[in-house]
């Protein structure tokens, strides 16, 4: 049932606490007042009884606590209200301490913690007070066969009902309704008949549970036949069609109904909203008497679901209900489509920001390949004096892996660990991941060690990031110690290991981790694991074998993507293969005919196998098509500054100095390299 965890749960909380309920309430060594009432509250008492009340529901357990330690005179309405209020606040055990020492209980005391215990999940501790009760009202007979249901007990919720000396028809209503909660829609019914008395909330909830089955015809006839109807029973009707895709029958039932209340025309513009009509449940949002900020905002972001962001804009613009969450999740579809510029435009426009709104366009910037606006952003953001939290942080550090910007990560990394954050695994997995992506392995690997709490994202960017650098032994080694630990490995997990596989050269470890991947993890392959396999058979000169993973991803549906052809063209390219390095430089041709590096390793291939002519026709193919090569570019940091160089690029202005020290490089080779390395920082930092 879908209780079992929580009662399991609930068990292991309070195992040692129960077994103190054990010897005061056998022996009943407490005065009781055997009334369904508290005893007579002193008018002094009134007050300060409603403030405790009053506190505990607002949360605020530590001044319930000082006024209830302050109170010279107390009744059992006092005591009860703490009681009620450390249960309702999760505090399970001073709930219990206090009612240990209860000079006076009634049964209110006893049908609190009773109703507290099963809230918890302990069923057994509210057992054993339950049947240390000298009285029990009928209320203390509700909550016990209410939370064995709540707990998942059908069966000894039924039991605790039918031994009921007394039955109101709230119990009647109590098991009928959990029947249907549980499933048990046929027993459900039988105690449905057996009643002698009902009200509308009976009526009601055989409605709705007829009708959550499916068995819309019977929920209607029987709908039909209610005595008296009030305005639940005819949402609960009209929400029965809806969840049965009845959309049109639930519009004219509302049109029917002789009064509505907000749950009527939200229950139908929820409707509307999922059954993809957001125009219609937007006409009927502009008739309802009582707007709703949450229903609006569902309906805008239905349209942003749909592709209609523009659509969803204007109506924002337009009218009065919206608020932050409604321009949050106009930026978020606006990302989500590309445009960038209107979400950027959007926030500037925000007269109100929280850091959801941040968070999102530092996310949507990100994503969009706009990472160093992000970083500004982020930087406006501490600047306007808004705290980050785990998600902005997050979104932070997956720019600096992007970009890369180590030493921007490592300021990031700073701050992160100075506000505590770092104890978010989303967080640590982000920091390990900018230092693997940004060459820092070591870090990465320090920051993993430190880790509180790791996930399967935690050991996939600790083992991606020593694939992505070479370093496949330490990278099979943390899958070793990953499996160890009973995470279980996804899709990404064997990227990198077979990433690993082909960096160490391990043929055969790649084609066992295949098999492990596809029989033992039952994880269906996709073009990432293929482009591994293709690469590794490719670096070994095994076209042919490489060649047959080709085949075998066609076999198994997967449309052949241009990484596969380009690892496998990178194959033929070393071990000289023209034919089939032709074939692969074809397919990629047809998926990028723009990529001007095809043309020129084919042309190459050809050239160095004495084929000129081949060679040059490449050439003419890359003039015609107007294919041009894109200019190299690379980029150092010195002192947290950085330098791009493009290929043919003199713009620099230190261009002639740097020139000089390269070649001096180029000389020296390898024999003087520290020192020309010392020099060209040296050139860029003056």
């Amino acid at each position: 049932m879908v209780f079992t965890s929580r009662l399991d749960h609930g068990r292991k909380l309070l195992q040692t606490l129960s077994l103190r309920l054990i010897k005061p309430l056998s022996t009943v060594t407490t005065p009781f007042i055997p009334q369904n009432h508290a005893t007579q509250t002193l008018p002094n008492l009134k007050p300060l009884n409603s403030k405790i009340s009053g506190y505990m529901r607002r949360g605020l357990v530590d001044e319930a606590q000082k006024l209830f330690d302050e109170m010279l005179q107390r009744n059992t309405v006092t005591w009860n209200a703490m009681i009620r209020g450390y249960f309702l606040n999760g505090h399970v055990e001073n709930a219990l301490n206090l009612f240990d020492q209860m000079p006076v209980r009634d049964v209110v005391s006893y049908n609190t913690v009773i109703a507290g215990l099963m809230q918890c999940g302990n069923v057994d501790g509210a057992r054993r007070v339950f049947d240390g009760m000298g009285y029990k009202d009928v209320v203390t007979w509700n909550s016990m066969a209410s939370g064995h249901f709540r707990n998942g007990f059908v069966c000894e919720a039924v039991g605790v009902f039918d031994e009921m000396p007394v039955k109101d028809v709230v119990s009647w209503n109590l098991v009928v309704g959990g029947l249907v909660n549980c499933g048990e829609l046929e027993l459900a019914e039988e105690y449905f008949r057996r009643m002698t008395t009902r009200d509308v909330v009976s009526w009601t909830i055989m409605v709705s549970g007829l009708a959550s089955v499916g068995r819309i015809v019977e929920a209607r006839e029987l709908f039909e036949k209610m005595p008296l109807r009030d305005t639940q029973a005819w949402n609960a009707m009209m929400v029965g069609y809806i969840e049965n895709g009845h959309i049109e029958m639930a519009e004219i039932f509302f049109q029917r109904m002789p009064q509505r209340n907000f749950d009527s025309w939200n229950e139908l513009l929820n409707g509307l909203v999922k059954g993809g009509r957001p125009n219609d449940a937007m006409k009927l949002f502009m008739q309802m008497p009582e707007k709703c900020h949450k229903t609006w905002n569902s309906i805008l972001l239905e349209f942003t679901r749909n592709g209609l962001i523009r659509e969803a804009h204007a109506f924002m613009e337009k009218k009065p209900y919206s608020d932050v969450v409604s321009r949050t999740n106009i930026i978020l579809g606006y990302f989500q489509i590309g445009d960038v510029n209107s979400a950027v435009s959007l926030f500037n426009l925000m007269p109100i920001r929280d850091v959801t709104a941040y968070n999102v366009t530092i996310f949507g910037l990100g994503e969009n390949d706009h990472g160093e606006e992000g970083l500004k952003l982020f930087i406006r953001m501490k600047e306007s004096g808004m705290f980050p939290d785990e998600a902005t942080y997050t979104s932070v550090l997956t720019i600096c892996s992007d970009l890369p910007a180590l030493q921007l990560g490592m300021q990031t990394h700073a701050m992160v660990t100075k506000t505590g954050f770092n104890h978010f695994i989303a967080v640590g997995n982000a920091i390990v991941t900018m230092y693997a992506r940004c060459g820092n392995v070591i870090f990465a690997l320090m920051e993993f060690n430190s880790m509180g709490s790791r996930d399967v994202i935690s050991w996939n960017s600790i083992i991606c990031g020593f694939a992505h650098h070479g370093n496949g032994e330490s990278a099979l080694e943390m899958f070793q110690k990953m499996r160890s630990e009973d995470i279980e490995p996804n899709h990404i997990t064997f990227v990198g290991v077979l990433s690993a596989c082909s960096h160490a050269g391990m043929v055969d470890l790649g084609r066992h981790y295949f098999q492990i991947m596809r029989h033992e993890h039952s994880i269906q392959p996709t073009s990432e694991h293929y482009t591994c396999l293709v690469d590794l058979m490719g670096r070994f000169g095994l076209i042919d074998e490489a060649m047959g993973f080709v085949h075998q991803m066609r076999a198994d549906g997967i449309e052949v993507p241009a990484s596969v052809w380009g690892a496998l063209l990178g194959a033929c390219r070393i071990h000289k293969n023209i034919e089939i390095g032709k074939l692969a430089g074809e397919k990629i041709l047809e998926i990028e005919p723009e990529n001007s590096g095809v043309y020129l390793i084919l042309s190459e291939m050809h050239l160095s196998c004495g084929r000129r002519k081949e060679a040059e026709t490449f050439w003419i193919r890359m003039k015609d098509t107007g294919v041009k090569k894109q200019p190299g570019c690379s980029w150092v940091e010195v002192n947290k500054g950085s330098h791009a160089f493009l290929s043919g690029d003199c713009s620099h202005p230190e261009f002639s100095r740097i020139s000089s020290v390269l070649e001096l490089l180029h000389m020296e080779k390898t024999k003087n390299s520290k020192s020309v390395a010392v020099s060209l920082e040296k050139v860029l930092l003056e």
